[in-house]
């Protein structure tokens, strides 16, 4: 096992050396063999060579970081098309996913940062090149099953031709959010890969894994579309229900989808960090197939590998996951950007803000964001939530959210979930149960966007869902999954050409594309979210009804009165039983081993708030192994979740990228892990948005994304007052 203070790689190199000898000594019976990880089947290993910039559509054309387009390509709004667009080929789909998934959660965008503080034609050090940025090399595909048939998490080792045998590196990239098996290619993938490093790409067991109830059609692994039967052992995801059951749910609830994350079954959640664990060892073994002689049939291993988990969001969740359960020492660093920590306890440890105690913070995933789905909408309305600019709303071609979500204040002031004798009285109130709740000050504007995006909804539909391991046909509080009507929120069949190219365009959430929230309750008839009309409220309030129940399988009693669940009552007891049992599943115990560790957040997060989760981990971490831990706290003023909403009218003059911050944390991962240098101290950075009119900022530049530093003035210092983190204001 690895020691917790690493020593410099040539040390690394030298015991394993003396290691060898040693065997070779004794006779050498005791040579390893390179045995392919338990549970793991590889499907492909393709060739990327790279050599020019093309249309990425077909292997001779493409790379591993870019599907063959470039940085030109990855810079465009509209994605490379098709030759066929109702029948794309797996190489089609691949390139595509690429785009969407880089696009995805970074600004493409040359004014906020593409192509001059990050994005392939940016080097590992930094430089500013015109070169494209294609990395020829190789990509080997496997899948990893419990031997069910039913789990299927994809791996994609990426071996880029600059690997160097001599000095070995492997980067661990879980996907970020429910994404699919490149969902970390613009973190992960590409640092790693510009470093040199092989990349271990995992969907975690989540993934874009969409089936037809109507046609019994799955995605295969490859991204493209056939039968369950015809797709076999290669299919990617079916629901776990029989034809008679199928076409009864069809009579009575026609045109809908399954999709993987929420209806497995399986509880993916659970596996991130084991996933990641075998993505790791998956990545050795090939590094010792593709560079393994008859006399040195394992060259690469835990101890001569640096390895680096590093990833965002649920990623870098899985990241702090595997490194808890990390009992062989496979990784040596993480690097978690905007991590979900997912928190067993807020006892015995403590959050301080400018020296004032926080009264709200350490509470799980199903817990925030069912509480705020219910209170957000409403709270956007408040004079400290405005955002002015309408881009996200003309985004996604919705009208009317201002009057729904007055009806939403109404409805909880009705229900006595809120005070106040007007709109803004009550908008108000909302919103200061959203800050005793965990979230910041900072995050306020960004309330607007979240419940506009529909990210409430979404998560509070899909994780109890996933939690409970509900079979697709249960409708858990009435609810589904289905394309709709964009105008209506009707569901419809989803169109044959969207759901052939959703591998690339959906991200395994139901965010819509194609895959949306139906609430099969709406009075006058199932409708998505945004449109619902809720049974006790008779008006389109984005289904309060739903919310409240969603919000009871997470808590155990009911929403409104607090009377504790029973068998009959909606949800159930027994729901609620199996909702919180899989949340006890998935929490993470704190205790990183001794692994040197940098989590990056952004103040303004309002998705993944600071005081549930990356302030709170930080915090017990230190009380599970005190100073024993190599945790580092960075939290970026002026960042929120999504990188990719940067670009939108209003957020391009309030927020800065936190993807300048991932990397640099990587940076300073590898330099430690290589050569001894001094983990950066846990501290404040402060940024400087870029200003200007709303949807016509200014170009960033380094100035407004300044680095961390080796010694933070006292006024940018993170600490701990006894066992409580202490955050500067």
């Amino acid at each position: 096992m690895k020691a917790n203070l690493q020593p410099p790689r040539a040390a690394k190199l030298a015991l394993t050396a003396l290691t060898g000898a040693v065997l070779a000594a004794c006779g050498g019976s005791d040579d390893p063999s390179n045995d392919l990880p338990a549970g793991i089947t590889p499907l492909s290993a393709s060739v990327y060579p790279a050599t020019t910039v093309g249309k990425g559509d077909s292997a001779a054309t493409q790379d591993l970081l870019t599907g063959g387009i470039g940085k030109t390509g990855l810079g465009l709004a509209t994605a490379p098309a098709y030759a066929d667009p109702a029948n794309p080929t797996a190489a089609e789909l691949r390139r595509n996913a690429l785009y969407s998934n880089y696009r995805g959660i970074l600004d493409g965008s040359s004014a906020g940062g593409y192509g001059s503080l990050y994005g392939p034609n940016v080097t590992a050090a930094g430089a500013v090149t015109s070169n494209e940025g294609l990395i020829p090399g190789r990509e080997y595909v496997a899948v990893l099953d419990d031997g069910s048939g039913r789990k299927k998490t994809v791996i994609a080792v990426q071996l880029p031709d600059s690997f160097n045998p001599s000095n070995p590196c492997v980067v661990l990239g879980a996907s970020s959010g429910s994404r699919g098996v490149y969902g970390a290619i613009g973190t992960a993938g590409e640092w790693g890969l510009k470093n040199g490093c092989a990349v271990a790409l995992t969907d975690a067991g989540k993934g874009v894994g969409i089936y037809n109830m109507t046609d019994d059609t799955v995605h295969q692994i490859d991204g493209t579309r056939a039968s369950r039967a015809a797709a076999g052992s290669l299919g990617f995801f079916a629901a776990n229900i029989t034809d008679t059951a199928r076409a009864a749910y069809n009579a009575l609830f026609p045109n809908r989808l399954a999709i993987k994350h929420a209806h497995s079954q399986m509880n993916p959640e659970k596996d991130w960090g084991n996933d990641t664990l075998a993505a790791g060892r998956y990545a050795m073994y090939v590094l010792n197939d593709r560079y393994g002689t008859a006399d040195n049939r394992v060259p690469f291993t835990p101890e001569n590998t640096l390895v680096i988990a590093g990833s965002a969001s649920n990623g870098g969740a899985a990241s702090l996951r595997a490194a808890e359960q990390d009992g062989n020492g496979l990784i040596d660093g993480v690097v978690a950007s905007e991590p979900v920590t997912e928190m067993p306890t807020s006892s015995g440890y403590g959050i301080q803000f400018g020296g004032v105690a926080v009264t709200g913070y350490g509470k799980t995933l199903a817990d925030f964001v069912t509480y705020a789905n219910l209170y957000q909408p409403c709270a956007a309305l408040a004079a400290d939530a405005a955002l002015s600019e309408t881009s996200i709303f003309n985004y996604i071609g919705l009208v009317g959210m201002t009057a729904r979500a007055q009806a939403r204040c109404d409805g909880l002031a009705a229900k006595g979930l809120v005070s106040g004798a007007d709109t803004a009285a009550r908008a108000q109130d909302a919103l200061n149960k959203l800050r005793a709740y965990g979230w910041t000050r900072d995050s306020d504007p960004m309330h607007n966007a979240h419940y506009a995006l529909g990210n409430g909804p979404i998560l509070s539909a899909m994780y109890p869902v996933s939690y409970g391991r509900f079979a697709v046909d249960a409708n858990v509080c009435n609810t589904s999954f289905a394309a709709v009507n964009p105008a209506t929120g009707v569901p419809v069949a989803v169109a044959p050409t969207a759901l052939a190219q959703s591998f690339a365009t959906a991200n395994g959430t139901s965010n819509g594309t194609p895959v949306a929230v139906v609430y099969n309750d709406s009075v006058g008839g199932a409708k998505s979210w945004q449109f619902a009309v809720s049974p006790s409220t008779g008006v389109a309030d984005f289904g309060l009804d739903n919310a409240l129940c969603q919000r009871a399988l997470v808590t155990g009693v009911d929403s409104v009165s607090g009377a504790a669940l029973t068998a009959s009552s909606q949800p159930s007891k027994a729901q609620s039983d199996a909702v919180r049992a899989g949340i006890a599943e998935v929490v993470l115990n704190g205790n990183l081993r001794g692994k040197p560790t940098i989590i990056v957040s952004g103040r303004s997060d309002a998705l993944i708030p600071v005081n549930n989760n990356s302030r709170a981990y930080t915090a017990y971490n230190r009380v599970v192994e005190g100073n024993a831990s190599q945790l580092r706290y960075i939290e970026v003023t002026n960042g929120q979740h999504f990188d990719s909403f940067l670009p939108f009218s209003g957020f391009d003059t309030r927020f800065v990228p936190l993807h300048p911050y991932f990397n640099q944390a990587m940076d300073a991962m590898l330099a430690h892990l290589k050569s001894g240098s001094a983990l950066p101290p846990s501290q404040v950075v402060r940024t400087t948005p870029r200003g200007g009119l709303p949807g016509a900022a200014p170009a960033i530049t380094a100035a407004n994304v300044p680095p961390f530093v080796a010694v933070p003035t006292a006024g940018n210092q993170i600490g701990f007052a006894g066992t409580s983190i202490s955050v500067p204001n």
